[in-house]
């Protein structure tokens, strides 16, 4: 099935407004919690929760107001009528500003100095009465155009492994083919799509504005404020992501809570001091989003999946234990993209540790990543659920990044797209990534011949066999599309080559066994049992 122009624009609208995030390819990020505002798509913005019931807003508290969207136990302690500074530092309150002051702020040509701070700490006290935490220290906020951060990033000078270990990587994802640099790819789709960033090495923010006269968008500012909540309470810095499937997880608590609390404050508050038709504003596309042709939808999704479907599992937790529930989660991140997708599984059920015997032979090796002095990183990547199902989902946007093979419906849309939702429009539960259990990849390189042939070795676990046979049908739906060819069949291994004219030439083997199935990679079918053996 060839997509229409219909669908591509349908997904620009669903993800209009929404930033991408500002994360490392793959496995770890360079800087935790680092993603643009959400509402979303993007990476930036969450995208997937259902609003909390709220009650009747008001605009003055006692001690015990109702503060946040009006669920119980949010409460401000000391705003009196007429807003007299509190002897000390307390919720809704920060650096003389009380959360429901009134500002007088002329943005019609930026917000100067003064007009900024006052901003910045109206919103943090804002954000302390939906969160229910204190900030410790204010946080340095600044605008800067897209052009020029743009010019910022780049992947840079990366070892030669890594970089070749990522590119196989979207490579045995569908996503980026071997005429293409991944991790440049994925740097342009951030330069495209982010609209802001807390950095919790450097402890500011950056707002990347797409407006001639640079401007503060509110909801890209309480989202990134929320991050640097998030790191004076938690400490963002401390991450245990390596892998694409644990960053993903972890940010799912992350950009999902981040995004949460962005929409309770919208719900609540009122942010008067914006003018209509800035970035960001009703009724203007906020930039935080590229057209259809400047994106690679395949990463979008895959770097979305935290945005949008975070904040249903952190209001899963919200709804059963309040805020106690979503800060005894950040000593607990989820152990899998699955948990989050599915938040009863959270705490319940633990991905397998999968295995893969080095079996290789002749002089083929496996490429062990760094990407530069002191950052060690394991010699292999997980993917998980959310990466899989963006596999399977981009084969209906490809031919928006160049490629010729959309000719197949490997999905279709309405699995993939909910139009009917501006919090969660993509979903990352199908039925050919559902039951994942756990998956392993390690990539090989030819290093007596050819240095530029790669292969790999991919293991997936899953619940059940009905579950693995599921999968490898629906991937071997995915080779079809992309250009592939079986050529063998022998019991449930079967071998597959790809045209030539692919992005994507290369033999393949699929063997399913029981509970798992396994993906072999090679230049040739010849060169299949020298990546992987029996």
């Amino acid at each position: 099935m060839r997509t229409s122009a219909a669908l591509a624009l349908a997904l620009a609208v669903l993800l209009a407004g929404c930033g991408a995030p500002l994360s490392s390819a793959d496995g770890g990020p360079s800087q935790a919690g680092t993603a643009g505002p959400t509402t979303e798509p993007g990476t930036g913005t969450s995208t997937g929760t259902d609003e909390a019931t709220t009650s009747a807003e008001t605009d003055t508290s006692t001690d015990s107001a109702t503060t946040g969207s009006g669920t119980a136990g949010e409460t401000t302690a000391g705003a009196t009528g007429d807003l007299a500074d509190p002897e000390s530092d307390r919720l809704g309150w920060e650096n003389g500003l009380w959360y429901n002051e009134s500002l007088s702020i002329d943005n019609s040509d930026g917000l100067n100095a003064s007009e900024r701070a006052a901003v910045v700490n109206r919103t943090m006290a804002r954000i302390e009465v939906v969160r229910q935490l204190e900030y410790n220290e204010t946080i340095p906020v600044s605008i800067i155009s897209r052009s020029e951060y743009q010019n910022r990033a780049g992947s840079g000078d990366v070892p030669a492994p890594f970089r070749t270990f990522d590119n196989t990587k979207f490579e045995a994802m569908f996503m980026v083919g071997e005429d293409r640099d991944s991790l440049a790819v994925q740097e342009q789709n951030r330069g495209s799509s982010v609209l802001g960033f807390f950095s919790p090495t450097e402890d500011s923010i950056v707002v990347i504005s797409d407006s001639e006269t640079p401007r503060l968008n509110a909801s890209t500012l309480a989202h990134e404020l929320t991050h640097a909540l998030q790191d004076q309470q938690f400490d963002l810095t401390d991450d245990p992501s390596s892998t694409r499937e644990t960053y993903n997880a972890r940010n799912g608590l992350v950009e999902g809570e981040a995004n949460f609390v962005q929409r309770r404050y919208e719900e609540r508050f009122d942010d008067s001091w914006e003018i209509p038709g800035q970035p960001g504003s009703e009724g203007e596309d906020s930039g935080g989003n590229a057209s259809s042709s400047q994106l690679h939808y395949g990463i979008y999704f895959l770097e979305f999946f935290p945005y949008n479907t975070g904040p249903g599992f952190v209001e899963s937790l919200y709804e059963q234990g309040g805020w106690d529930a979503v800060n005894a989660a950040h000593e607990n991140f989820p152990a899998s993209t699955e948990q989050v997708i599915y938040p009863g599984l959270y705490e319940e059920d633990a991905p397998r540790n999968v295995t893969i015997e080095d079996s290789s032979s002749g002089e083929w090796e496996r490429v062990r990543p760094r990407s530069g002095p002191g950052q060690a990183r394991p010699p292999y990547a997980v993917l998980g659920q959310s990466a899989l199902s963006s596999m399977f989902a981009y084969t209906l946007f490809d031919a928006q990044s160049g490629s010729t093979y959309n000719q197949s419906a490997v999905v279709q849309p309405g699995q993939i797209l909910d139009q009917g939702s501006d919090s969660s429009p993509v979903n990352y539960d199908l039925p050919a990534t559902r039951g994942w259990d756990g998956d392993k990849m390690f990539v090989y390189r030819n290093a007596g011949g050819n240095e530029n042939e790669t292969g790999y070795v991919w293991k997936l676990a899953w619940d059940s066999q009905e579950n693995a046979t599921q999968f490898a049908a629906g991937y071997e739906d995915v080779l079809s599309h992309w250009g592939g060819n079986e050529v063998s069949e022998s019991g449930t291994t079967s071998t597959w080559v790809i045209e030539e004219a692919s992005p994507f030439a290369d033999a393949i083997r699929v063997e399913v066994d029981g509970e798992t199935v396994t993906i072999t990679n090679a230049p040739t079918v010849e060169e299949l049992d020298a990546v992987h053996g029996d």
